[in-house]
């Protein structure tokens, strides 16, 4: 089975590596100022989204795969870009990062998506810790992290520099067992709602 056969595949959302065809969809979200405020990066030219596209497009092509920017798919439709990467093989530690189309915001789909991208991490990559790291006032993408199973480890302060300007990162993670322990937990009490 090839690794593309195993992405993560959520109740509502699918993903796959992003192809040509993908750079309209990308330059749609990753344009928007108020959507990227909370980035280190964008808004995008159409040249740095075909850019990107096309380095995405490419990471399938590399022995040893480490890093997986994929598209998040609604129906047919990119609506996002997920990534997941390895920081450190002898570690194996990696971390994870989303954008969402400002249209899809607060549907849960941020959730399901690290959900799934946890999921990839520690089964298929065989991670032991997976971080991500959040703008403090990005609210939505805190909570996002933290209904998909993350804990908050702390501030790390003056963490980027972002448009000239230095500015702090909240720090979340999640270790394999504490993901382990909640899936068994889910398993058990979906088989509890069956039963009765």
């Amino acid at each position: 089975m090839s690794l593309s056969e195993s992405y993560p595949r959520g109740p509502r959302l699918s993903f796959r590596d992003f192809t040509a065809g993908d750079i309209s969809a990308v330059h749609e979200f990753a344009s928007d100022p108020d959507l990227t405020r909370w980035s280190a990066w964008g808004p995008n030219t159409w040249e740095q989204a075909a850019s990107f596209v096309a380095d995405a497009a490419g990471e399938h092509l590399k022995e040893g795969r480490s890093a997986f920017s994929l598209a998040a798919v609604l129906e047919g439709k990119v609506i996002g870009s997920v990534a997941i990467w390895t920081t450190d093989r002898d570690d194996r530690t990696g971390e994870l990062g989303y954008t969402f189309h400002r249209s899809y915001l607060e549907n849960g789909y941020a959730t399901e998506a690290t959900s799934q991208l946890l999921k990839f991490g520690f089964d298929t990559l065989k991670l032991e810790r997976i971080s991500a790291t959040c703008h403090p006032g990005n609210i939505g993408s805190n909570r996002a992290l933290e209904n998909g199973g993350f804990t908050l480890e702390g501030r790390l302060r003056s963490h980027r520099l972002v448009r000239g300007a230095r500015r702090d990162s909240l720090l979340y993670s999640v270790l394999r067992e504490e993901h382990d322990s909640a899936s068994v937990d889910a398993r058990a009490g979906q088989g509890k709602e069956e039963s009765q």
